[in-house]
C-alpha cells in the first residue's frame, strides 16, 4: 500500500492501532523478518499467505510466538510455523479441522464484521452494459479460474428451459487466452444441448466498483460458483436484494455464501445437490412472484449480516487465551 495514496481499510487499521507501518517496495525478505523480529510481538497474523509473493516465504518462519492465518486465501497454509487458521463457524463443514494443517478456530458467525456499502447510484441502464432489457440476468460475476469443467453443464442445464436466460460473465483479468479457453468451454457445453452459448452467455470487460454495483443491481438473480463461493460479492447481491442460488461445497472456500445466506436467514435458495441447484435457478428465473418474494426477505434481514459484534469479542478471547496459554519458552 501506498501511505501516500487514500485507502479507508489502511486508515480504519491506523485509526484503531498504536502503531503502524509500510512495507516499502525496495524492502527485502531479510530486511522484512528483521523488522518483525525486533518488534517483539505475541501473536503474528499473515492474511496474504498465497496471495501476497513477499509475504508467503514468511510463513515458513517463526517471527511471532503465536502465528495466524486467515482467509484471504481460503486455503490452509500447509506451514508448520503457522499455528491457528481463523475461521467462520457458519462456514465451516463438521469436519473442518481436517482440511487445515493449522488448529482451526471456529469463529462466530462470518468470522469478522462487513460494512454494509451504499449501491451506485442507477444512471444506466442495462442496454448500456449490452444487456437485452427483457432477459432473464444471471449474474455471475465470479473470477473466471473458479469456474471448473466438470461444472459447465450447469448453465446449459438452466439455459435449456427458457430463451430469456441471460449469463453475464466477466472477462479475465489474467490474460485473453483465459477468458477465452472458458467461452469455448461453455461452447462445447451448451452444443451438448444443442444450443448456443452465445444466444445465452454475456462477457463484460474488467468492471470498475460503480458499474458492478449497477449490474449487481440490474440482475435478476446471483448464481454462485460451486467450486470457489462468492464472498464481498455475495454480499453485494445479498444488499441489492438479489437471490442468490447456493451448493455449499466440501472446504470452507466452497461456503462463502451458505454462511451469509445462514446468518442472513434466507436459506430457500442453498441447495444441496447439483440438480437441486439448477432447479432452484430455473424457478428463480421463471417465477417472477417468487424471485420478488425473496427480494422483500433479503432486503429486510439483510442487516443481520451487517456489522456484527460477536465475532470480535471472541477474536479479542481468542489472542488472550492464546498468549496466557500458549507453553513457557514459546
Amino acid at each position: 500500500i501506498d501511505p501516500n495514496q487514500p485507502d479507508k481499510t489502511r486508515d480504519q487499521f491506523k485509526t484503531y492501532s498504536h502503531q503502524i507501518w509500510y512495507l516499502g517496495k525496495d524492502d527485502n525478505l531479510v530486511d522484512l523478518c528483521e523488522k518483525i523480529s525486533s518488534d517483539q510481538l505475541d501473536i503474528l497474523i499473515m492474511p496474504e499467505i498465497a496471495v501476497s509473493a513477499r509475504v508467503t516465504p514468511l510463513s515458513c518462519l517463526r517471527l511471532a510466538p503465536i502465528q495466524c492465518t486467515t482467509w484471504a486465501h481460503p486455503v490452509t497454509s500447509g506451514s508448520a510455523s503457522i499455528d491457528y487458521f481463523l475461521s467462520s463457524d457458519l462456514m465451516e463443514p463438521p469436519n473442518g479441522d481436517e482440511h487445515y494443517s493449522e488448529t482451526l478456530v471456529r469463529l462466530p458467525n462470518l468470522a469478522f464484521p462487513i460494512n454494509q456499502t451504499e449501491l451506485s447510484p442507477m444512471d444506466k441502464q442495462r442496454s448500456d452494459f449490452g444487456i437485452r432489457e427483457d432477459a432473464i440476468v444471471y449474474w455471475c460475476c465470479q473470477s473466471l479460474f473458479k469456474y471448473l469443467p466438470q461444472h459447465d453443464y450447469i448453465f446449459p442445464s438452466i439455459a435449456q428451459h427458457s430463451r430469456d436466460f441471460q449469463f453475464i460473465f466477466i472477462e479475465s483479468d489474467h490474460d485473453d487466452i483465459v477468458t477465452n479457453m472458458f467461452k469455448q468451454r461453455l461452447k462445447d457445453s451448451f452444443a451438448q444441448f444443442n444450443l448456443d452459448s452465445e444466444q445465452y452467455c454475456w462477457f463484460q470487460p474488467r468492471l470498475n466498483k460503480k458499474d458492478f454495483s449497477m449490474i449487481t443491481q440490474l440482475a435478476d438473480v446471483f448464481l454462485d460458483c460451486l467450486s470457489w463461493s462468492g464472498g464481498f460479492t455475495t454480499k453485494d447481491a445479498i444488499t441489492c436484494g438479489l437471490p442468490v442460488v447456493t451448493l455449499p461445497g466440501e472446504f470452507m472456500r466452497a461456503r462463502h455464501s451458505y454462511g451469509l445466506l445462514k446468518m442472513l436467514g434466507v436459506t430457500e435458495t442453498i441447495a444441496q445437490t447439483p440438480d437441486e441447484y439448477i432447479k432452484i435457478a430455473v424457478r428463480l428465473g421463471l417465477n417472477a412472484e417468487w424471485r420478488n418474494e425473496l427480494r422483500k426477505q433479503i432486503l429486510m434481514n439483510n442487516y443481520r449480516i451487517f456489522e456484527d459484534q460477536d465475532c470480535i469479542a471472541a477474536l479479542e478471547n481468542f489472542f488472550f487465551d492464546a498468549v496466557n496459554n500458549r507453553p513457557v519458552g514459546i
